[in-house]
């Protein structure tokens, strides 16, 4: 009978059966030890996987042994969702990196090692198009994506990660192989453990093969950069262009604070003789003639919303007017040691509020805080600056950001958007359900991995990194037995 509590002879069986996809040298491990957010835990070997049924193998073993298994991509996540806080094993996906474009049936069928550029480019040659658009598109990989549902600017129009999920392969925590959905546009079939698995970070299965929706290329873009008088006009802008029949692919906006600090970062203004306001950034595309019509309707808007604007005829023109949106979160960088990048989604119409809470927070704590974002979808990114060294700075920032997804949740909010929860939000996620809810998930997880050796210690598990000396916001949840918020 097999002893779970016998790692080594769990990592022979490895050995045994996936050879020199195995390492376990030091520094492979600590390669692999931390992500995006910085918290290193060191796990006890690394799988690079090579083929399919490899991570199947890897899987029934460390089920067998109880032993903890964390997936891999880039390890770009922000959140520490690729963090193996309780060891045991890696499983580097990046190697399972194949990719075909069909273009009869618009689909691209890969492996979740494949970079999302990368994707985007091999479907352009087909004049095809996959629009989830993630600001870390160049490095981060579709199997990261997929796990925690990620976004980007263009969602406003064209949707997140789970739109265009059409099918799912890979295995159960046991190592068994499934698939969920299939490569086709319809599918109502038995339950949709598809969509279980997308933003599921993990913890319910590992992805092997992934089948993408891909839609046709838009030819032609078009980029205004706006600034208005105050957050409520700039912030009526979704609901406003929407009755006007338009359907920005991109709509941002950048507050009063980060503009200044913009502005003082590069030493210019964005618009001279205008004081700082809150900006919009809005992208028109589609054919020639949609992007003609549009934005003739969208500068009429422009012209009586907006103190200032332009826009950009040329390639080069609207790089300019990105670079203002770039070098937003490159200015609030260098005013701490520490920057925090809080991913909270609230209704349309509550991004005022949202927006009031942080200028509040701001007073009251004394904390440098930004805010920009996804504005078209209600999805703000509240950056908090503070020095990790000084440790009563550090307090109030512990506090500011405990105050903001408490007010997030009370505005029918979402403590995050597309980062996915990890070890970073871990000691407010439980605010967000109630213990029905609670129980329902939690019910799923002992369903789809009894054992709990899939990414455990993530989403349901309250962490405390400031421990860790790393990123020092991660409390304690008080409420962890009281009933929560219904």
């Amino acid at each position: 009978m097999t002893d779970p509590s016998n790692p080594q002879a769990a990592l022979e069986q490895l050995h045994e059966q996936l050879g020199d996809c195995v390492e376990t040298s030091f520094e492979q491990r600590e390669d692999h030890s931390y992500d995006g957010l910085k918290i290193s835990c060191l796990p006890d070997a690394v799988i690079r996987v090579k083929e399919d049924s490899q991570v199947g193998m890897a899987l029934k073993i460390a089920n067998e042994y109880s032993i903890p298994v964390t997936t891999r991509g880039a390890g770009s996540s922000l959140t520490g969702g690729a963090t193996p806080i309780q060891g045991g094993w890696v499983l580097d996906l990046s190697g399972l990196n194949n990719l075909t474009v069909d273009q009869k049936n618009q689909v691209a069928r890969c492996g979740p090692g494949v970079v999302i550029a990368d994707l985007q480019a091999e479907a352009a040659k087909d004049g095809l198009f996959y629009p989830p658009d993630p600001s870390s598109k160049k490095f981060c990989t579709i199997g990261g994506n997929i796990a925690c549902n990620a976004g980007g600017l263009r969602c406003v129009k064209y949707g997140v990660t789970r739109d265009y999920v059409l099918a799912l392969e890979g295995y159960l925590a046991n190592g068994e192989k499934v698939r969920w959905g299939r490569a086709t546009r319809k599918f109502a079939t038995g339950y949709n453990l598809r969509d279980l698995w997308v933003g599921s970070e993990g913890t319910l299965g590992v992805v092997t093969q992934a089948t993408l929706r891909l839609i046709d290329l838009p030819m032609f873009t078009r980029t205004f950069l706006g600034v208005f008088e105050s957050d409520e006009v700039a912030l009526s802008s979704p609901n406003e262009l929407r009755k006007l029949g338009l359907r920005p692919s991109i709509l941002e906006y950048l507050d009063q604070w980060t503009i200044d600090c913009l502005q003082k970062y590069v030493g210019t203004e964005v618009f001279p003789g205008v004081d700082p306001k809150p900006m919009l950034l809005i992208e028109l595309d589609g054919s020639e003639r949609e992007v003609e019509e549009h934005s003739i309707d969208l500068t009429k808007w422009m012209k009586s919303r907006a103190l200032a604007f332009r826009s950009a005829s040329t390639a080069d023109e609207a790089e300019k007017i990105w670079d203002v949106r770039r070098q937003g979160s490159s200015s609030m960088k260098k005013l701490a040691s520490t920057k925090l990048n809080e991913d909270v989604v609230v209704p349309l119409d509550k991004q005022v509020e949202l927006v009031q809470c942080v200028d509040g927070l701001r007073e009251k704590f004394g904390i440098k805080i930004g805010v920009f974002g996804h504005c078209g979808d209600g999805n703000l990114h509240v950056n908090l600056m503070y020095d990790e060294e000084n440790a009563e700075e550090t307090t109030r920032a512990v506090a500011a950001l405990k105050e903001l997804m408490s007010r997030v949740i009370e505005l029918g909010g979402a403590i995050s958007g597309e980062h996915g929860v990890g070890l970073a939000k871990t000691p407010f996620v439980r605010e967000q359900f109630n213990q029905a809810e609670w129980s329902a998930m939690l019910a799923v997880k002992q369903a789809l991995d009894p054992n709990n050796i899939l990414n455990p210690g993530k989403i349901f598990d309250v962490f405390n990194p400031w421990e860790q000396k790393k990123i020092p916001v991660i409390l304690s949840w008080e409420h962890e037995n009281e009933e929560p918020k219904p």
